[in-house]
């Protein structure tokens, strides 16, 4: 008798019994048959073979989406980038800046403590707090001139940090160093400098000299217009220590500048007059929010809603392209369609081959209008001498938004496809 062996043909099935016209294995073998499971590189490559054999159709198709996406970002960047530099104009305008003082037109002002300024300074959303202060000093261009000459002008004690609590600049020569606050040194408004004949302070000259109570000071710099502080601008600074020292300050600031965080300003407004004068907070006067600051509240709400509405309108457009692809492929390949069917393939082999193919083409498009949008965006507000802002919900949209509305797209066209029997598939021309 002749054993034939179980490898003399590469084909032969691997089971000892026969097989059932029901199905079921007899003869010692009760496994079923199953049916072949496509690994996810297999089904990947399967959903590339469509984009891979009409290569300009699907360049066309991710172009559509591409467009899309990248006018999505671009609609929204281009806005983000001006909402930004808007927001930093109306910042500048003072809307997180808070001012208090003793109130006002009393015949014995209720003086502020010396240590209002560090108790100010311990509110958790304040961020920047200074002071300036009164001297009751009377300033002359020279000894020589009468004392009413220059009436107009307050010589104000002002603490280092002044410039960086109103926003303010040098326009010529510096500001008070620790060093120079403790000399006779002066820093004059715009206003101020105009009245007192003098320019600008240039370098490698003779710095000139201004007379207060009977005392030479050296004026070391000259400031811009402080549109946040006016009243500043016809005023000349000294330095805390020298006012102290020269001009017998008694350290009580007159007004208190603070800023603070923009989310929490009325509540720090609340407590303001409190911190600084807890005996008797009824006599502090503390300013309102600047007006800017509801403005710039309301630009970010309209913003919002624009954001939302002009993504979800892409991205709905992109999605009908690509369904509308998607579906014209199922109708071009039922030819493909039902060969594979006839093979072997099932329904679900089918889906899966028209759903990838949908995703990839949508994930592609998405990927290349990102980029696109990105790049405008920046090009433009660069051009625009804005800084450039691309939101991250915008291209986190661009990514993976796409993937999702291509696969919803190719839901139906992929049902449509699988439900073809291979008898009608191979019949249509």
């Amino acid at each position: 008798m002749t054993h034939r062996s179980s490898h003399s043909h590469p084909h032969a099935p691997h089971a000892t019994g026969t097989a059932h016209p029901t199905g079921k294995a007899v003869g010692g073998s009760a496994a079923s048959i199953r049916p072949v499971r496509l690994a996810p590189g297999d089904l990947l490559r399967l959903g590339l073979l469509g984009i891979r054999t009409r290569t300009l159709r699907a360049a066309l198709s991710a172009l559509g989406i591409s467009l899309g996406i990248a006018t999505m970002i671009v609609v929204t960047g281009i806005p983000a980038s001006s909402h930004k530099a808007l927001m930093d104009e109306m910042s500048a305008l003072g809307t997180n800046m808070l001012r208090a003082e003793p109130i006002p037109d009393q015949q014995s002002p209720v003086p502020l403590p010396e240590e209002s300024i560090g108790m100010v300074r311990r509110i958790g959303p304040v961020t920047e707090v200074s002071a300036v202060a009164n001297t009751h000093a009377v300033v002359r261009r020279s000894d020589r001139i009468d004392s009413h000459s220059f009436s107009g002008l307050t010589v104000l004690a002002a603490q280092r940090d002044l410039l960086d609590a109103v926003t303010g600049a040098v326009a010529s020569g510096r500001f008070f160093s620790r060093a120079d606050e403790r000399f006779p040194t002066a820093v004059l408004g715009s206003r101020a400098a105009t009245r007192l004949g003098f320019g600008k302070i240039a370098p490698g000259e003779p710095a000139p000299q201004i007379y207060i109570n009977k005392q030479w000071f050296t004026v070391i710099g000259i400031l811009d217009p402080l549109p946040l502080a006016q009243d500043l601008d016809q005023t000349v600074l000294v330095g805390w220590s020298a006012a102290r020292k020269l001009l017998r300050f008694d350290g009580h600031p007159t007004v208190i500048y603070v800023r603070a965080q923009e989310s929490e300003l009325e509540a720090v407004r609340g407590v303001l007059a409190a911190t600084v004068h807890p005996e008797l907070p009824g006599q502090v006067t503390v300013s309102r929010p600047s007006d800017a600051l509801a403005a710039k509240r309301a630009t970010q709400d309209s913003y919002s809603s624009l954001f939302l509405g002009l993504a979800a309108v892409a991205l709905l457009v992109g999605g009908i392209g690509v369904a509308n692809t998607m579906f014209i492929s199922v109708l071009e390949r039922r030819r493909e369609i039902g060969l594979r069917r006839a093979l072997g393939a099932s329904r679900g082999q089918i889906r899966g081959q028209f759903l990838t193919e949908s995703a990839a083409l949508s994930g592609l498009g998405g990927l290349a209008g990102t980029l696109l949008g990105i790049l405008a965006t920046v090009g433009y507000a660069t051009y625009q001498g804005w800084s450039p802002v691309v939101p991250l919900l915008a291209v986190a949209g661009g990514c993976f938004g796409a993937l999702l509305v291509g696969i919803a797209a190719g839901v139906y066209p992929s049902v449509r496809a699988s439900r073809m029997t291979p008898t009608e598939a191979l019949a249509s021309t």
